[in-house]
């Protein structure tokens, strides 16, 4: 697939003059802060020293006062609390964080996750009725509830007040809730937008230490939750956000609670993690709990304080992962194949596909999946409880919860981000919401937006490459949307020796440039630029500086983002 190659604007000279002489570092890295914003040196001291005393003040956000009022009469009263939440990475991460606060200090608190098979997502009728049997006072809901109005004024007739710990986009009409945590939310002032749910819940965790007075220390020391959940719910890594994953993966090096401890063995990471390694080794088989049964596993793990029983909670979800990939993978395959014998389909701006017998747990991933061949925006639907249910991904730029939301009077709900949504409606309305839905990518999508993108921070020659380079590159994670690892371009490139295919899928390739020092490159999931380096013409490759461990040893390495021969 041809990829487009999009290079960063180049920042104000004097700006990279003065951050080069400041901090003591080169004019391209020096170009690379500047691009993202870091224009002086208190500014770059802030980025690469981040302090938890540059967190927003948590009674900025909206009905923050009224939350931690109604938190603290709930104790004072004695009350029953429930803090409910999703079941993905997210939503159990922050049952986790807020349970492991408020148990610690309240033991009248119990928790609740739906099940994604009997109740879908969000606040459930079911789980409604268990804080009515439960006589819960106060429900705390996370990563949800923001679109539940009718099952949120239901809890209120049964005389239960909740408090709405969200950050998916608010609809038309907020939930009659006591409370309402959301930055994103019309009337709040809260100057970062791009928390996660773990993330509000952590800030209405912070409102209430600084209430009641309480140290924050415990607190901080649960930022790996947060961590994880920002990892996994691909919010973009700026600002606050940064700042949490910053300490967060901190704590999960220095002081690993067992589940992390357990996940790393099952998972085969090496330490220290980055939140790279969390995303790809923590995440998949947190999530496969939801996914392949019920997400209560996920979250026992994370609660669990004996290590020996944390290892069996992990074993269980790494088998359940194992699982969920033979799923994906069959999966994936007759996704690719609607499409390939389907002329409507090749053409298409954007792809709907339903099938009543896949698996609910993996839509998401299997959408993904076909984006990575046929890049636009992607829905995967099923059948669950006599209904088509499913979620959309996008391509970059993209924003496909506006796209779905046009669809509305066709769906029996929908919520989520611009990049990722789900949906539900009725099973013969999905031929009608195909075309629909295709119609309105058709009308808004872009030309650049049907080509996938390669973002490009600066053109280096190979010899830039050294471990200095890497050494600052390194503390400038965490890595993640809006704070990516830099990608370099390096032109006139020539091969040492024949490039190999590992397990006929990576790439590796030995370069050179003017007969500087050789670099290897690995290009993972590329064999389809094998016979391109093999063509012996000289090429400009765009990649990212990164460290390869092996047999004891760490070298420089270069991670292909893709390749192009020289024109």
């Amino acid at each position: 697939m041809h990829k487009q190659w999009i290079f960063q604007n180049a920042p104000n000279p004097q700006i990279v003059k003065q951050l080069s002489t400041d901090i003591h570092i080169s004019s391209s890295l020096a170009t690379i802060l500047a691009q993202r914003g870091i224009q002086s040196f208190d500014q770059a001291k802030a980025f690469f020293r981040p302090d938890l005393n540059q967190l927003h003040d948590p009674f900025v956000m909206k009905d923050m006062d009224h939350a931690v009022h109604r938190l603290i009469l709930a104790m004072q009263r004695n009350e029953k609390i429930l803090i409910y939440g999703d079941y993905d990475v997210d939503g159990t991460c922050s049952v986790a964080l807020v349970y492991h606060f408020i148990h610690e200090i309240y033991d009248k608190v119990d928790y609740y996750i739906p099940d994604r098979y009997k109740e879908g997502y969000g606040i459930s009728e079911q789980g409604i009725q268990f804080a009515v049997d439960n006589q819960i006072g106060l429900l705390i809901t996370l990563d949800c509830g923001i679109r539940a109005t009718k099952l949120i004024n239901s809890a209120r007739k049964q005389n239960i007040d909740c408090i709405v710990c969200d950050h998916h986009r608010p609809g038309d009409e907020l939930p009659p809730a006591h409370a309402i945590l959301n930055p994103k939310q019309e009337g709040c002032s809260y100057p970062y937008k791009e928390l996660c749910g773990c993330g509000v819940g952590f800030k209405f965790l912070q409102g209430f230490c600084h209430k009641t007075k309480r140290s924050t220390e415990a607190l901080y020391h649960l930022l790996d939750f947060v961590a994880v959940a920002i990892g996994a719910d691909i919010v973009p890594i700026t600002g606050e956000n940064r700042l949490l994953a910053y300490y967060g993966i901190q704590e999960i090096n220095q002081n690993p609670r067992p589940a992390w401890q357990a996940l790393i063995q099952v998972a085969g990471l090496k330490t220290p993690l980055n939140i790279e390694k969390v995303v790809f080794g923590f995440a998949p088989r947190i999530n496969a709990a939801g996914r392949m049964s019920h997400a209560d596993a996920a979250l026992k793990l994370m609660l669990e304080d004996d290590l020996e029983k944390a290892y069996q909670f992990a074993d269980a979800l790494h088998q359940k992962n194992a699982q969920r990939r033979q799923y994906d993978s069959s999966t994936t395959e007759q996704a690719l194949e609607m499409i390939e014998t389907d002329p409507n389909l090749q053409q298409a701006s954007s792809t709907v596909l339903f099938n009543p017998d896949w698996h609910k747990g993996i839509v998401g991933i299997v959408a993904s999946r076909c984006i990575e061949k046929y890049y636009r925006p992607t829905i995967i639907l099923t059948e669950s409880n006599q209904k088509a249910t499913g979620s959309a991904r996008s391509v970059d730029g993209f924003d496909v919860h506006d796209a779905v939301a046009e669809c509305a009077e066709l769906l029996d709900q929908f919520g989520g981000h611009a990049s990722a949504a789900g949906l539900t409606l009725p099973v013969e309305k999905v031929p009608e919401f195909q075309k629909k839905f295709e119609k309105v990518v058709a009308q808004r999508i872009t030309n650049s937006q049907q080509t996938p993108q390669v973002p490009i921070d600066l053109n280096i020659s190979l010899a830039e490459v050294t471990p200095k380079l890497y050494n600052i590159i390194r503390q400038m994670a965490p890595f993640g949307p809006g704070n990516m690892r830099p990608v370099f371009i390096s032109e006139n490139l020539q091969l040492v020796r024949e490039p190999r295919l590992l397990k006929q899928q990576h790439l590796k390739l030995e370069v050179c440039q003017d007969g500087c020092a050789p670099l290897n490159a690995i290009g993972f999931r590329m064999p389809h630029l094998y016979e391109l380096v093999r063509e012996n013409q000289p090429f400009k490759m765009a990649y990212s500086v990164t460290e390869n461990h092996y047999e004891g040893r760490t070298t420089l390495q270069l991670e292909i983002k893709d390749i192009q021969l020289m024109e």
